[in-house]
């Protein structure tokens, strides 16, 4: 029985640091990792100097032409993410203030991803990997009901996720495969697509009366001298429920509601992401409204 005991121990002590090995593995490698996404890429950077820096979900990630504001002589990048919330926009600004970065302006799409104050899965697992390495990363993660399991398991975030962050990954950031994710300053264009859903109902959406990560971002910028410029984007014809906008403003006035500015269909992707087209004509809105002088 004590010989079994003793095998059982052993075993434990071995997959115990075999996972111990693999966590600062699959971390190390994570810490090289300059080209495959724009979170790693904030991670393992030094300080830089922004202009314009651009947050939010898919809407900023496809409304905001960085080299439209660039050709202004505005230094610009779009770190929106698509399907990301304001969990991770807030993160992202934490990691860029942490890297020492200086910044101008911050524009935050804030619309829609205003009724929720939940984590994006998808999106907030690539902070993961750094938990360890980025107080901010473990302070951001630390109200989430399975941090304990995720900061304290070796290896397990990396199995839980792996579909994200496990070997997949891993072999493609060794062998240096790049993504488009940072092409074009960040700025993801979308065509006309003939199967778009341009059909949208909003009618049961709510904007929460006290979004904490956005009121986390607009206090970062605060206590940072950020110009922060909070804005609605567009959405198309065809939704129903429109006067959740009018919700948004009620309960957050200082947000620009840039929602009916443009409609037609012909300008979106799907009914609630803009073509390369209607872009454009947004961001030489933006751009005339806030940096016109």
């Amino acid at each position: 029985m004590k010989k079994f005991l003793l095998d059982i121990l052993g075993i434990f002590l071995l997959t115990v640091l075999i996972a111990v090995l693999l966590d600062g593995l699959y971390t190390y490698v994570f810490m090289q990792s300059k080209n495959r996404g724009k979170i790693e890429t904030v991670f393992n950077s030094t300080a830089k100097k922004y202009d314009v820096v651009i947050l939010g979900s898919s809407r900023a990630n496809n409304h905001f032409v960085s080299q439209m504001f660039e050709e202004k002589g505005l230094k610009t990048f779009n770190y929106g993410m698509s399907g990301g919330h304001l969990f991770e926009a807030s993160l992202m600004l934490k990691l860029m203030i942490e890297r020492k970065y200086e910044i101008k302006n911050i524009i935050l799409e804030a619309d829609l991803n205003l009724s929720n104050d939940q984590e994006s899965e998808g999106v907030a697992t690539k902070f993961l990997p750094y938990i360890h390495c980025s107080k901010v990363i473990k302070d951001h993660f630390a109200t989430e009901e399975n941090f304990n399991e995720l900061y304290y398991i070796p290896f397990y975030r990396y199995v839980k996720f792996d579909s994200k962050i496990g070997f997949r990954e891993v072999y493609k950031i060794e062998v240096n495969e790049k993504t488009n994710a940072l092409d074009n300053l960040g700025y993801y264009p979308l065509d006309k697509h003939k199967n778009g859903n341009m059909k949208n109902n909003i009618v049961n959406l709510n904007p929460l009366p006290h979004n904490k990560y956005y009121e986390e971002i607009k206090n970062i910028c605060k206590k940072n001298n950020i110009n922060f410029i909070a804005v609605m984007t567009p959405m198309c014809e065809n939704v129903v429920g429109m006067n959740y906008f009018d919700k948004v403003k009620k309960a957050y006035p200082e947000i620009h509601n840039y929602e009916n500015i443009i409609v037609e269909n012909k300008y979106f992707s799907s009914c609630g992401h803009m073509t390369n087209a209607g872009a454009r004509l947004f961001t030489a809105r933006i751009i005339k409204d806030f940096f016109g002088k």
